[in-house]
């Protein structure tokens, strides 16, 4: 039987993403607006905001040719940035629970604190 709530196509947890990003197979590409990214992001992390994406800005240097692994806070920005990138022939996909889950895991985290930029 199926998973009542999937999880979408190829979405990764924040473990599975970390280790895609650490070991050179992805670039992780955090979509949040400027002070959420520099509220706190992982160490190495791409920014490009969503809203950038969305105006069709480039994506940033040292992405290109490589898959990418998009990011936001919740997960709902990131899947929007990943239906982009795919649609222009892009290798993405995205982290489930987003920077939240990301924090909650103990992952690595840079910037101005802790949280990831995630408050509440």
């Amino acid at each position: 039987m199926p998973p009542l709530f999937p999880r979408g196509p190829g979405r990764l947890t924040p473990e599975q993403a970390h280790r895609q990003f650490a070991d050179g197979r992805a670039v992780l590409l955090d979509v949040r607006e400027t002070p959420e990214w520099e509220a706190g992001h992982a160490p190495g992390a791409l920014h490009l905001p969503l809203s950038r994406l969305m105006a069709r800005a480039p994506l940033p240097a040292g992405a290109d040719g490589r898959r990418v692994v998009a990011v936001c806070r919740s997960g709902n920005r990131s899947r929007a940035a990943v239906d982009l990138l795919t649609a222009a022939g892009l290798d993405a996909t995205d982290v489930t629970g987003g920077m939240t889950a990301w924090v909650r895991a103990g992952l690595p985290v840079s910037g101005v604190n802790a949280s990831g930029g995630v408050t509440g």
